[in-house]
């Protein structure tokens, strides 16, 4: 694994998923934008569509023997040990009631290691990245980019707990979990998707707790949340993208959290 390699892919994805913030703003707020059904009954609309062919078209064109997996089009193989892990709104039911909480996720993988991952927060016009061994970074709007950190929390108590939707935990019977985190946690909020796990690697809250995660979800998350000192596992205590849910924390958080996860 090529430290120049990955920075160099790094660099390329920031400036594509910019281009490609400006295709998923140009729907957002527009009253005449249609919205489809996938099978598993999850919305999706053509933002969407339109941003993950533009990054796929981008990534093909630069790096041509990179593998892609993307939550609209699905898998196209590579030679090179990269793959790229797209969602390109991640919080879509967010984005079509213009709530400005969604985002763009850019994972990068290496032989099946996550080594590189982009959120970006459109609406909110924030973007935090981080690649292996080269910290987390926050830029906001037109400042310049400050390193991302994780708090020093270490009590359940005083902390904030977030998730994306009460929804989630009824699907997999576990009401008792929500319940519990709400009640050990000093506040809880639904501040979801992607947007709770880039304020837990910002320092803004102390854990986030997603019953269901695809690997597209968690790709990105996996290098953003650890190199700003965090943790992100799934429920099982495992840092990997295709557990099927996915926790970031501050470090002093993990052990009472499985506990509760796994009580």
């Amino acid at each position: 694994m090529d430290s120049n390699d990955i920075q160099h892919r790094l660099e390329f994805t920031l400036d594509a998923s910019e281009r490609a913030e400006a295709i998923v703003m140009k729907y957002f707020l527009d009253a005449k934008l249609q919205v489809q059904l996938k099978g598993d009954r999850s919305p999706v609309t053509v933002a969407d569509r339109g941003a993950e062919e533009f990054l796929r078209g981008k990534i093909a064109q630069e790096f041509p023997d990179d593998a892609i997996l993307g939550e609209e089009f699905g898998e196209q193989p590579g030679t090179s040990g990269y793959r790229w892990i797209l969602d390109p709104i991640d919080g879509t039911k967010s984005f079509i009631h213009g709530v400005p909480l969604f985002g763009m996720l850019i994972g990068l993988q290496f032989e099946e290691t996550c080594v590189a991952g982009i959120c970006r927060i459109p609406a909110l016009n924030e973007v935090v990245y981080a690649r292996r061994g080269g910290g987390a970074w926050w830029q906001r709007g037109d400042d310049s980019p400050v390193r991302a950190q994780v708090r020093s929390q270490d009590s359940m108590e005083n902390s904030l707990f977030l998730f994306t939707a009460v929804e989630g935990f009824q699907e997999i019977d576990r009401m008792d979990a929500l319940e519990k985190f709400s009640s050990a946690s000093g506040l809880s909020r639904s501040w979801g998707d992607c947007y709770g796990h880039m304020l837990v690697a910002t320092g803004r809250a102390d854990f986030m707790v997603d019953p269901l995660l695809a690997e597209w979800d968690a790709a990105a998350l996996i290098p953003i949340v650890e190199e700003a000192g965090g943790v992100f596992m799934t429920w099982a205590g495992e840092s990997t993208a295709t557990g099927g849910n996915g926790i970031s924390t501050t470090p002093a958080l993990r052990d009472e959290i499985l506990k509760i996860c796994n009580g």
